[in-house]
């Protein structure tokens, strides 16, 4: 087949994922899943598994934890959410997104087994699986085929029920636990950690990131109920510092098994020195439950050809335009800080969409700190808030009304033409990591420079 056949392929297959129930409707269940891996053999036993829940830098540092598997010379997998442009993104082999070819070849494989699922589900009056039951399905096959020596899963939602959830992890990663997806999770950050800790197995090692008390008590109670070893951040391994440097930042690292200096990561963000802090320690613990000290060379290669796509990403120069997956109070607070810490920008204008789901005001508060001037738009999504409803949550935060437009394409062109005025101004895209997804495919079809 031509390439041109492979992408049609893959096309329809995703096609067929798109026809299932949406990920804005998560089924709080792990039977549907369990069924469709066993008819499969169990593609998720193939490998061991570094299993990575959280609120926020979730896929940030799931990134950093398989380049540095990566650079220490093992196959790795990588499964994220969501993807920004394609969903090939989403499922990653050695470093690259899955390729149109394997997508649809293992798609075909995997099809018949999901549709006899369906109809066993159906027939006991049930939805059939979901989408993102079906592609976690998907990956760990796809990550069974490569092969791969080790695979790095984060979780789609939450954790105890998540269809990832099937897997056991040799190493439970708990990135910061705040307030986010409250109708599915709790209302509380205990509720929400008490989800999350059920990806917690037996025997297994848990690496925690600095929480909020009561949710790194309950993560703490998980691992001793399931007797598994239990190392957090501030405790165990630490930041020691962080230094602005030319493409990112300069951080030094007090692991579980020893002290990295001065290590450059070309990212953005003192938030993520700390999802490198927890990334590190999270591989520690898989290759020697934090006795065994990673290599300096192997930590520096992995570190440095980290990539954390939307997360601060430079899309375009001339003006600059920035984009940020925030999209809660939390991940909004951090982006205002790195604004603030690693740029030099005497104006910002932020194009701001959001989803139904979130806390629009509580980021606005946030990114109000350092805006001079606020765009609102929506994103391409059933959804997402209307511009014209989303406006008015911003203008009751705000001292002057922001402008609207519902097309992002509109909203970019006032930002990027208001930027263009003046040399030390900048465009910053947040609040929907659909919206950065569209905003990225505008800057590449546009050619924008970064």
């Amino acid at each position: 087949m031509s390439d041109d056949e492979f992408q049609q392929a893959a096309d329809e297959a995703y096609a067929e994922l798109l026809a299932r129930v949406g990920e804005a409707h998560p089924q709080p269940r792990l039977d549907a899943t369990r069924r469709a891996v066993e008819l499969l053999g169990d593609p998720q036993r193939a490998y061991p598994i570094v299993h990575v829940t959280g609120t926020n830098g979730k896929t940030s540092t799931s990134r950093m934890i398989e380049s540095i598997l990566r650079a220490h010379g093992l196959r790795t997998g990588l499964l994220t959410s969501p993807h920004l442009v394609r969903v090939n993104e989403r499922i990653a082999i050695d470093g690259e997104p899955i390729s149109n070819e394997a997508f649809a070849a293992n798609w075909a494989d995997i099809r018949p087994y999901l549709e006899l699922v369906d109809g066993e589900l159906e027939g006991r009056g049930e939805p059939p699986l979901s989408f993102f039951e079906a592609l976690s399905v998907l990956a760990f096959a796809s990550f069974a085929d490569a092969p791969v020596d080790v695979a790095v899963i984060e979780v789609g939602l939450g954790g105890e029920w998540d269809s990832t959830n099937v897997a056991d992890g040799q190493v439970a990663v708990f990135t910061p636990i705040a307030l986010d997806h409250m109708r599915n999770l709790g209302n509380t950050v205990e509720e929400i950690a008490r989800t999350k800790s059920g990806i917690v197995k037996p025997a297994a090692r848990v690496v925690s990131a600095a929480q909020p008390a009561g949710a790194l008590a309950v993560l703490r109670d998980a691992a001793e109920h399931n007797e598994a070893g239990f190392a957090s951040e501030g405790v165990d391994f630490a930041v020691e510092s962080i230094a602005v440097a030319v493409g990112g930042q300069l951080i030094t690292l007090r692991g579980r098994a020893g002290e990295y200096r001065e290590m450059f990561l070309p990212l953005y963000g003192d938030h993520q020195a700390h999802n490198a802090m927890v990334a590190v320690a999270a591989v520690e613990s898989f290759l020697g439950d934090g006795t065994q000290r990673i290599d300096p060379d192997v930590l520096t290669e992995g570190l440095a050809t980290a990539t954390s796509p939307g997360r601060l990403q430079l899309v375009g120069v001339e003006p600059t335009v920035l984009v940020d997956a925030a999209h809660n109070p939390h991940g909004a607070a951090s982006l205002a800080a790195a604004l603030t810490q690693y740029f030099d920008f005497d104006e910002l204008v932020f194009v701001f969409g959001v989803l139904g789901d979130k806390d629009a005001g509580g980021m606005v508060d946030e990114l109000a700190q350092v805006a001079t001037r606020f765009i609102v738009t929506q994103a391409d999504s059933d959804r997402a808030v209307p511009a014209d409803d989303l406006a008015e949550i911003v203008a009751d935060r705000l001292p002057e009304p922001p402008t609207v437009y519902p097309r992002a394409e509109d909203a970019l062109a006032d930002a990027r033409e208001w930027a263009a005025e003046e040399p030390r101004r900048a465009v910053v895209v947040a609040g929907s990591i659909v919206l950065i997804g569209e905003v990225i495919e505008i800057a590449q079809r546009e050619g924008w420079k970064p």
